[in-house]
């Protein structure tokens, strides 16, 4: 009886070794190395991938240790696909981004699919910088993505809650955010003709949806693409994106921090009430908590500093899209950002732009996860909503990464109100843009932070 504790601690260790075991077989296996008919596709940069790609265990030809018959995706996809993920965090403009892909017929587009291991593992976790924390969740968000891009959307059933019954739940994450999950063979309600499938529309109308018809019609698209707002850094991905299998190409999405609070402020109520009685009686609440905006500034500079010092493993694979770019100039940068996935953007896409950018005063224009808005007017309505002690506050334990991404501070409650005065510096693809609005050959000429720099004396 003494020593029955001690043999209850052993068997639970024993059960936790055995699950985890099984968890890295399952997600393991339809991602064997196998040798691919094309040399283009033997690793991450082409032509420069020497190492060619080697059997598992069993080795040679033929035998051992179950080989690429068993593994048709990998043995078999001569035009390889292209695996997008869209890096961001909330409230930043990610959804926006995630349809700019999702709208194109060629893509199997997928919408926070790590919500559910952050609700299975951590339940309650926003910005735990606990070590212990952050391990368990990026191991198995690695995992995860490394499954979904092999159209293994079975492995996510471990993580939905209530379990899926055989491979049919109700209670994917925004299923209706995903074409391709509410049109046929997924969904019967929809087909080909519907270009624009509502969400709400996706919900009431398609029957829970059914996870092998679902990686089916993942196999059928020609790329996949993931948007994702719960793994903090670039780094934490290396990894994913070293991986040999893989086709891997980065979108890391940015938002002026001022934006982002604003923006989760309104969204998230209860999570950031002591931001808005701060906003509403100008008084900083003592127990405020202001990781929920450090946070935001440390991993956007810790991931962008990563991603601009060109590192080996991100050669080709990185592209930095600030979304006040994005909004002012939707068809533009939605084109840079195809030629950079160097895939084709068809008409879905353009059709998209044009009827989701102009603003609408439909009900869905106004939901807190909705696109449909006047994108180049929401890009700096920051500036009306929060008051000038919490923007200065902002600017002062964020300063490094405001500066390093083209932003400027606001030096007085004046100059923050005047819209007028942009404070977002424009990258180098915006210097036709300032052209046009100041109608100044001159200033064409020049580099474009110069421009905005004598147009900002002058205003």
């Amino acid at each position: 009886m003494q020593c029955s504790w001690k043999a209850v601690i052993l068997l639970a260790l024993a059960s936790i070794a055995i699950q985890y075991t099984a968890i890295r077989t399952l997600t393991s296996k339809p991602f064997q190395l196998c040798p691919l008919p094309s040399p283009q596709n033997c690793g991450v940069g082409g032509p420069e991938t020497e190492a060619p790609f080697e059997r598992g265990a069993g080795g040679g030809g033929g035998g051992g240790g179950g080989g690429c018959d068993d593994y048709p995706y990998f043995s078999s996809n001569a035009t390889r696909k292209t695996h997008i993920l869209v890096l961001a965090t909330t409230r930043s403009g990610s959804s926006f981004v995630g349809q700019l892909l999702n709208q194109n017929q060629d893509v199997f587009y997928l919408f926070e699919p790590l919500y559910h291991v952050q609700t299975t593992l951590i339940p309650r976790l926003s910005h735990s910088r606990n070590a212990a924390d952050r391990r368990v969740m990026l191991g198995a968000s690695r995992d995860l993505l490394r499954s979904l891009y092999g159209c293994d959307l079975h492995f996510l059933e471990s993580y939905i809650k209530p379990t899926p019954t055989n491979h049919t739940t109700d209670k994917l994450f925004r299923r209706g955010a995903s074409r391709a999950l509410c049109l046929q063979p997924v969904c019967d309600a929809f087909g080909p003709a519907d270009a624009n499938v509502e969400e709400g529309d996706c919900v009431k109308k398609c029957s829970a949806l059914n996870m092998t018809l679902a990686t089916e019609a993942c196999r059928d698209k020609r790329h996949i693409a993931i948007k994702i707002v719960r793994v903090p850094e670039i780094g934490d991905l290396r990894a994913l994106v070293e991986d040999p299998r893989l086709n891997i190409k980065v979108i890391q999405l940015v938002r002026d921090p001022r934006g982002i609070l604003s923006s989760r402020i309104e969204t998230f109520r209860d999570t950031y009430r002591l931001w808005r009685i701060w906003r509403a009686t100008g008084r900083r609440p003592y127990n405020l908590d202001l990781s929920q905006l450090t946070v935001v500034c440390e991993d956007f500079l810790s991931s962008v500093s990563t991603g601009l010092s060109h590192p080996h493993w991100l050669k080709g694979k990185y592209m930095l899209v600030r979304y006040e770019d994005l909004a002012r100039n939707p068809l533009l940068k939605t084109k840079e950002i195809y030629e950079y996935l160097g895939l084709p953007m068809d008409k879905n896409v353009e059709e998209w732009i044009h009827a989701n950018t102009r603003g609408s005063s439909e009900p869905s224009a106004k939901h807190k996860f909705g696109t449909v808005r006047d994108s180049a007017a929401n890009a700096e309505s920051w500036r009306l909503k929060l008051s000038y002690d919490m923007v200065e506050h902002t600017q002062t334990v964020c300063h490094k990464v405001l500066q390093q991404l083209g932003y400027r501070a606001a030096r007085s409650a004046q100059e923050l109100r005047n819209t007028s005065l942009s404070l977002v510096i424009p990258d180098s693809n915006s210097c036709r843009v300032i052209y046009l609005e100041a109608q100044d050959k001159r200033r064409a000429k020049l580099p474009c932070r110069h421009q905005q720099h004598r147009m900002d004396k002058k205003m």
